[in-house]
């Protein structure tokens, strides 16, 4: 029961006076104006305008007037090829913008979480149109390209400039413990499926229920551990995923507000994922037009192309000795892919009657398995070189090269 001297309105106390607390409306519209922060209109003009780079941007309209009247393939892809340059400068500006106010941790997070947003709508579609493997294929080799192309990619690109980049130790061990623990929720059913299958392919109802079973509970259980991570990142722990090289931030003016760089990397995001649809499509004709196996489109073309402006997001990043966040970008996507992301599209698929399980094919699997583990390794020491991206990029090529042939 409150006391009877409380006051009915919280009041603040501000040199032994006291004053009531700023209206919501009031805070929100002083929110809205970027108070202390550059102006809406400022940030935008800033944004667009601050590099030549920009001026690619009308390969954009190109793009999509390429693609709605049909017109040749090497035309569509290098329109929208050429667009997805200033989109992904834009993008990684927009992210290091967010970043000098919310922190690597936070914008990393953002930047993978819209990008990641456009693979939940495709996953989706593709599911209620019944194309299980696709979905399959198509998250699995956006995992595969960031943790070991982009990351090996990010490495050697810092490579050129540091003899040797550093970023948290303990951060970089959750996030691939975390990531391991998603590896193997993807090996359990395989195994289940491998000592279950009469011939190796084929499963009996009781077991196919019970793969169904293992799925959809493995797949509640990483959503809970997934939102319990990001808890573990932001709240408790913040501390693990955060640089202590502070000098260089500091020097750093802000160019763009909050809601600004918000802004951007949303809008931004949207209009990067049309022009990686059509690339995506120029490459599926290409691809038919020159007997390209398909899985090798589906594991290693699809992702590269469709992911390109993330992609190069994090590479600019290492270039300017944010590790933190290309980390966050490459390592913090494929965990969200893998558990959030899968986990969420097999309960859909369970909501929607259509059986979508965490297994995967074996080879699949193993390959997944093992650039895991390398990343894991290479990750323990909180530090990276050159030569660790040439490893991760050439178990990348690798695994390129098993699919092309498979």
């Amino acid at each position: 029961m409150s006391d009877e001297t409380q006051p009915l309105l919280n009041l603040v106390e501000n040199g032994g006076q006291t004053t009531p607390p700023r209206p919501f409306l009031e805070r929100t519209f002083s929110f809205l104006r970027s108070e202390g922060e550059p102006s809406f209109f400022g940030s935008f003009r800033w944004f667009f305008l601050q590099s030549w780079v920009n001026t690619l941007l009308v390969f954009i309209p190109l793009s999509f007037i390429s693609h709605h009247l049909n017109w040749d393939a090497a035309l569509r892809f290098i329109f929208s090829f050429v667009a997805i340059i200033p989109l992904a400068k834009l993008l990684g500006d927009a992210t290091e913008q967010l970043s000098t106010k919310l922190g690597p941790t936070l914008a990393g997070l953002l930047n993978a979480s819209f990008g990641n947003a456009v693979e939940i709508i495709v996953g989706v579609a593709a599911l209620l149109q019944g194309e299980l493997r696709i979905v399959q294929t198509s998250m699995l080799g956006s995992i595969l390209s960031n943790i070991l192309l982009v990351l090996g990619c990010s490495f050697i690109a810092a490579g050129f400039k540091f003899k040797e980049s550093e970023f948290v130790e303990a951060g970089a061990q959750a996030s691939a413990s975390f990531m391991t623990l998603a590896c193997i929720t993807l090996v359990i059913p395989a195994a289940y499926h491998s000592t279950q299958s009469k011939n190796g392919k084929d499963l009996d109802p009781s077991a196919e229920a019970g793969l169904l079973a293992i799925s959809r509970g493995t797949a509640i259980l990483l959503l809970g551990v997934y939102f319990a991570y990001i808890f573990f990142q932001l709240k408790t722990h913040p501390h693990y995923f955060e640089s202590q090289k502070k000098q260089n931030d500091e020097g750093e003016d802000q160019k763009m507000s909050i809601i600004a760089s918000v802004i951007a990397l949303l809008g931004i995001t949207v209009v990067t994922s049309f022009c990686a649809d059509y690339l995506v499509a120029s490459i599926e004709e290409t691809a038919e037009r020159y007997s390209i196996p398909k899985a090798f489109i589906g594991l290693i073309l699809l992702p590269i192309v469709g992911n390109a402006a993330e992609h190069v997001t994090a590479i600019f990043m290492a270039l300017k000795d944010k590790m933190e966040i290309t980390i966050g970008v490459c390592v913090g996507s494929s965990i969200q892919i893998a558990a959030f992301v899968i986990p969420l599209l097999v309960i859909v698929g369970w909501i929607t009657g259509h059986d979508l399980t965490l297994f995967f094919a074996d080879f699949e699997t193993v390959v997944f398995f093992v650039s895991v583990l390398l990343v894991n390794t290479l990750l323990q020491d909180g530090r990276s070189n050159y030569m660790e991206g040439i490893m991760l990029v050439t178990l990348y090529l690798v695994i390129a090269l098993s699919f092309w042939v498979a």
